[in-house]
């Protein structure tokens, strides 16, 4: 199954199964009905701004869109089957690596970053605590946290890994002039946060 037909059902599923309607949705998430809506018809790729937005109204970390609901748990998540997405906005490609149906306490992810690009993940109020770690494998990334306190960076270096609670903003920049590759993994606090470890 295409990406963009996968994440339209999935979208759809996880809307239904939580008995929101469009609108509800839209309120609940920030995205307009007709992003949604157009998203839902595969009339769209969702940018991955938007579906940060859509994950955390369904108290979701972002990878949990990419993960298949299987019927019978998989240990393993072959390369081939393993879902990849390019968020159209800024080219950036994330590869989900978890195996789905695995009630993993941890959610991994590779992604590949496109030189002098951003993506910002702006929630004001975040239903979902997600404790991250990102770890460099090539290039630079520059890391923005906002939150109740002063903005934090980090510019990153193949083999650092960077530890944080995220908050109400975050922006991933890549100043280099070659892509980056880095490994995210990712869990759910108990309760959301918006303070630094």
């Amino acid at each position: 199954m295409q990406i963009d037909a996968f994440l339209a059902q999935r979208l759809r599923e996880l809307r239904q199964a939580h008995g929101l309607t469009l609108e509800q949705l839209a309120e609940r998430s920030g995205v307009s009905r007709s992003m949604i809506s157009l998203i839902e018809r595969q009339e769209t790729s969702p940018t991955a701004a938007v579906l940060h937005k859509l994950a955390d109204a369904f108290g979701l970390p972002l990878p949990a869109l990419f993960t298949p609901p299987a019927p019978t748990p998989q240990p393993v998540a072959r390369l081939a089957d393993q879902p990849v997405w390019t968020d159209p906005a800024s080219g950036y490609q994330r590869r989900q690596l978890t195996p789905g149906g695995v009630a993993a306490p941890v959610e991994l992810v590779e992604v590949h970053f496109p030189a002098g690009q951003s993506v910002d993940f702006d929630i004001p109020a975040p239903r979902v605590g997600i404790e991250q770690q990102l770890w460099m494998l090539e290039g630079n990334m520059l890391i923005t946290l906002a939150g109740a306190a002063e903005p934090q960076r980090w510019l990153l270096a193949s083999g650092d890994c960077l530890a944080m609670t995220l908050g109400e903003r975050i922006t991933f920049h890549n100043p280099g002039p070659r892509s980056a590759r880095y490994l995210l993994a990712l869990t759910r606090s108990a309760a959301p946060s918006r303070r630094l470890p």
